[in-house]
């Protein structure tokens, strides 16, 4: 493994240029990270230089460029106000934090960093823009930000207001017109941060001298501070270190991904870890802020021209000749202009694209952004992400039981769903009421275990049935839990003097049954490489007379079919209201499996729920709703499932809308809208859903 990284010489003028212009834009959001962490401007400028040159040099993406960020100095905000009695603790943590960052990457794990689900990562980013603009609200009228935090700076928000600092608001607000108004013209050569402070401080210090500013900074190069560890914190600088490490490498990993983008690239994510790990234990020991691959900084890099790490190792360096040239004039600079600046950040960091789908996007990762951001603000970081990762782990798990039980089919009879050959299917017909055929097709997971063996337990005189064929050809895994579901099925089966076969086990599905001791309760013989010779043993055991199955001398009626499900008492899961359109009548039926609805009131009329909505006749508005009070009166119905569907004659077809699918489908939402009404309005205590199906699938109405 080479000691650097794509480095190389024959793109040195671009990467000098991409250096410059990385180092220029750099330095302002350096001074201001500084100033909002509670370290001081100094410590986001080392920051910079350190984390930027070490990163750029060990690191595993060529053209990128790190330095402080956005959710570092939030992080380190806290961590300075946690530890402020003892500065040491805090870049101790940095340290550590840096450490870990290098375990990590030795380790292999970075390429699993990034696997973190996007709502979490929308959700964390958002929130750390909106702790951001929050505390940079007290620097913008002229108040000290809070070291206590978001909470904090948001109670003394009414005081901050009451009692502004003039200079400093008309500072901020000069820099935030700058910031966001420049023209793109003037941005390409000065980026709007460095305009900000280029025409903010020297107007500041002319005309608005009363404007807080920076202070004191520390010339000549730093002095190394001694790390400090004792047992009294030591368990909270380790917590703030693996927060460090965690959210460090996150933010990283991703800008590497942008970096690969941009350059047709592939980084090295573990190598990438290491060299962020060890800019940060450098910065660390000489007071330095924590830093990662900035975004901005690497596209404004990239796209100047720099592809080597000679670009980020030069804008580096030419950020500590800026401290040891100028720094003395980075004392005035008024912190209101930085506030505005950092204000801009904030605002950028927020996740704008998900916001702006987010009544398309689904509600699960909606929720789960949402919960992210809140916990984010009011809480903190490591308890928003490990919160987020249980809920993403959670709907994960669900929305993969539902797609299993979609793929588990249980089949009594031949039909057009049904993928079976002449022969199976005439095995079946010949024995309706005897051969039931289980079908699952993909991965069986804990998820959906249970509901398995419910589906098959629910299906009609189950217990009549002689034989059962399980078919795991299309399984290629399957968990323990899933497993032991299997067993639980065999048991069942055998308890009701049933047949169980086993058709085309994939090996890995065979380890996990074979481990687990499920197969030795397979009776020989019944388990089959392929569906058709387990569908003909069961059909030999099933013509099998018994001396209970043996005619009575009585005359018995002769049944030219014999029905799959037949009961005594009947109690509806739901009315089911359709149109008579055989188009849509598979999806609606596939839908309403896969919404665990196996026994339903079916009613069929022209144009489905319209009938609610817009009857043609008002006896017809009378009559359906008759047949909902039947469903709920005999059938103990309590929930209504209501469809109709794209291209409906009932409606005039697609060509009333002009053939364009968003009018039609606002149109049919509308009429839910009045379906619901109209229902509830007579039956209050019913549940009911409303769905239109197109050509793609079943969507939600209500």
């Amino acid at each position: 493994m080479q000691l650097f990284s794509g480095l190389h010489v024959k793109n040195l003028r671009g990467d000098i240029y991409g250096g410059l212009v990385a180092a220029v834009v750099a330095l302002p959001l350096a001074l201001a990270f500084g100033v909002a962490s509670g370290a001081g401007a100094i410590a986001g400028l080392y920051g910079a230089i350190f984390v930027g040159f070490f990163a750029a040099l060990f690191g595993g993406t060529p053209a990128q460029v790190s330095g402080p960020t956005g959710p570092m100095t939030v992080v380190m905000a806290g961590i300075i106000a946690q530890f402020g009695q003892e500065p040491a603790l805090a870049f101790t943590a940095v340290i550590l934090g840096g450490g870990l960052q290098i375990l990590l990457g030795a380790s292999g794990i970075g390429r699993y960093i990034t696997l973190v689900p996007y709502p979490v990562i929308s959700g964390f980013m958002s929130g750390i823009g909106c702790i951001i603009i929050i505390l940079q609200l007290g620097p913008l009228v002229g108040h000290a930000a809070k070291q206590e935090g978001v909470l904090a700076t948001l109670k003394a928000l009414p005081d901050f207001f009451a009692d502004p600092v003039p200079d400093a608001v008309i500072a901020g607000l000069l820099a935030l017109g700058i910031v966001y108004l420049t023209p793109e013209r003037i941005g390409k050569l000065v980026p709007p941060p460095l305009l900000a402070l280029l025409v903010g401080a020297p107007i500041a210090g002319l005309f608005l001298p009363i404007a807080p500013v920076i202070g004191t900074i520390p010339q000549g190069f730093p002095v190394p501070i001694v790390p400090t560890l004792h047992l009294d914190a030591i368990t909270l600088v380790i917590e703030e270190a693996v927060v460090l490490a965690l959210l460090g490498s996150i933010d990283s990993l991703l800008t590497s991904l942008v970096c690969d983008n941009m350059t047709r690239t592939q980084h090295d994510s573990n190598r990438e870890l290491i060299g962020q790990g060890l800019g940060n234990m450098v910065s660390g020991l000489f007071g330095g802020l924590p830093g990662a691959g900035a975004t901005m900084r690497s596209v404004v890099n990239i796209r100047s021209g720099g592809r080597t790490p000679i670009s980020g190792a030069l804008h580096a360096l030419v950020l500590l000749a800026i401290l040891v040239g100028v720094g003395p004039l980075a004392e005035r600079i008024p912190l209101a202009v930085l506030g505005a600046i950092l204000l801009k950040v904030g605002v950028d960091i927020i996740d704008w694209r998900f916001l702006r789908h987010i009544f398309q996007a689904p509600r699960a990762d909606v929720l789960i952004m949402g919960i992210v951001l809140l916990t984010t603000v009011l809480v903190d970081l490591i308890t928003a992400v490990g919160v987020g990762m249980v809920l993403a782990s959670l709907f994960f798990v669900k929305r993969m039981a539902d797609l299993e039980l979609a793929n588990l089919k249980v089949i009594t009879a031949h039909t057009e769903e049904t993928p079976l050959s002449e022969e199976e299917a005439a095995i079946l017909g010949r024995n309706q009421g005897r051969i039931i055929l289980v079908h699952i097709d993909g991965p069986m997971g804990f998820g959906s275990a249970k509901d398995m063996v419910r589906r098959l337990e629910s299906v009609r005189q189950f217990a009549s049935f002689k034989c059962v064929v399980l078919d795991l050809s299309g399984v290629p895994v399957i968990d323990g839990t899933a497993a032991l579901a299997v067993e639980d099925m065999l048991r069942m089966v055998q308890a009701h003097g049933q047949h169980l076969f086993f058709v085309g086990m994939q090996p890995a599905v065979t380890e996990v049954l074979e481990g687990l001791g499920v197969l030795k309760l397979v009776r020989p013989g019944h388990h089959y490489p392929r569906r058709l010779d387990a569908l003909r043993h069961a059909a030999r055991v099933s013509d099998s007379v018994h001396p209970e199955d043996a005619p009575s001398k009585t005359e018995q009626p002769k049944y030219l079919f014999v029905q799959e499900s037949k009961s005594d008492a009947y109690e509806a899961q739901a009315l089911v209201l359709r149109c008579f359109d055989e188009r849509f009548w598979q999806t609606t039926r596939e839908f309403i499996t896969f919404m665990g609805v196996f026994r339903f009131d079916p009613v069929t009329v022209a144009g489905g729920a319209k009938v609610f909505a817009s009857p043609e006749k008002e006896q017809d508005f009378d009559f359906i709703m008759r047949e909902v009070e039947k469903s709920i009166r005999l059938h103990k119905t309590k929930r209504c499932l209501l469809f109709t569907h794209h291209d409906c004659g009932a409606y005039g077809g697609f060509e009333r809308f002009n053939n364009n699918a968003e009018e039609e489908f606002r149109f049919h939402r509308e009429e839910h809208q009045k379906i619901q009404k109209n229902i509830l309005a007579r039956f209050p205590d019913i549940k009911v859903e409303t769905f239109f199906i197109d050509l793609t699938g079943v969507i939600k109405t209500s």
